[in-house]
């Protein structure tokens, strides 16, 4: 028997009592499983809130042999993660989602070799229940070594490998690249260059392939020197745009394969004392917050970042509660105008 000053736990039963509903489907809301109506939800959630009940982890792991918990992987050096925005607003999107499920996201890092076989060690362990993995280079494999561990595992962006086991959810990066270089041409530019994304992505591959429909269709031939590689940095912006107008003093147009690449191409562009839009006319991709507060503002194309994390996350969860869920999804993105185009 408690003693005056001990308090007894709040139950499933208690929460269940209170919010009107069976304790099956008190437990179902409560592990985050979809197929229960919203009435059902909200009054459990309310009834769990109202009297601070928090499920036993170590119990519901004994019998659901889940832990509970999700990763965010990322492959890429902390500087890349901490330096472009694109990776916080997939891991806000992703994170709302997680813990509306009552589960807890795990953020990791893993830009080595190492570092991601210390991570297929830590999921093989079972500590955790599915991975979200994020920026993908080249035909890695991880994905298919998490399936083959049992982990499931969904992708954000279409891997380069042809593979029909891997879901993924990915923003739709060929039209992109034809709606920022379309943009260019009505606005009157020919002399068209892009700064790509890396080479070893297929965000980087598909919008240049977007640029090339937009530059054929319209019966410009893209010329070998207006096409220079970029790795989504402002340096590598940068240092693209100097070898741009090094080779070629008299383009009109330039499309960015993401906004910290065409940040670069802005500074350099003033720096040889060149007008935007005047001059060159610059179109960015991804409509991160420092696309409205540089100037002249950058036009973009906004991919929506938060909605693909929320997605990423959803198709994840479906997976881990034995649900259907949809292997591909592929987002529409839309076209930002603002001064610099």
């Amino acid at each position: 028997m408690a003693s005056g000053g001990e308090h007894t736990a709040p139950t499933l039963e208690v929460v269940a009592e209170r919010a009107g509903v069976s304790r099956a489907t008190a437990s179902r809301v409560l592990r985050g499983a979809t197929n229960v109506s919203d009435k059902a939800r909200e009054a459990v959630q309310r009834a769990a809130a109202e009297i601070s009940y928090r499920p036993n982890l170590a119990a519901r792991a004994l019998v659901t042999k889940r832990s509970d918990s999700i990763a965010f992987l990322v492959t890429e050096s902390g500087d890349r993660l901490f330096n472009d925005p694109y990776f916080l607003g997939m891991l806000r999107g992703a994170q709302t989602t997680v813990a509306a499920a009552g589960m807890q996201l795990i953020f990791i890092i893993a830009s080595t070799q190492a570092e991601a076989e210390n991570f297929e060690h830590y999921a093989r362990g079972g500590h955790v229940d599915g991975v979200l993995l994020v920026s993908l280079h080249g035909d890695d494999q991880l994905p298919q070594r998490l399936e083959a561990l049992g982990v499931p595992t969904v992708l954000n962006g279409r891997p380069i490998s042809d593979d029909e086991s891997i879901y993924y959810v990915d923003s739709d990066n060929i039209g992109g690249g034809r709606l920022a270089t379309q943009h260019l041409i009505d606005r009157g530019a020919r002399r068209i260059a892009t700064i790509t994304g890396p080479m070893d992505m297929t965000a980087g591959l598909d919008r240049l392939a977007g640029y090339r429909q937009a530059m054929n269709d319209a019966g410009l031939k893209p010329l070998k020197k207006h096409i220079v590689p970029g790795d989504f940095s402002v340096e590598g912006g940068a240092a693209a745009m100097t070898r741009l107008l090094r080779d070629d003093p008299t383009i009109d147009g330039v499309f960015a394969a993401s906004d910290l690449t065409a940040l670069g191409a802005l500074s350099v562009i003033a720096a040889n004392g060149r007008s935007v839009p005047n001059d060159i006319s610059v179109v960015g991709f991804d409509d991160i917050r420092e696309a409205d507060l540089v100037n002249p503002g950058l036009t973009t194309v906004r991919q929506p970042l938060d909605a693909m994390g929320q997605s990423m996350a959803r198709k994840l969860l479906e997976r881990i509660t034995g649900q259907a869920a949809e292997r591909i999804t592929v987002l529409p993105v839309s076209l930002v105008p603002r001064l610099s185009a």
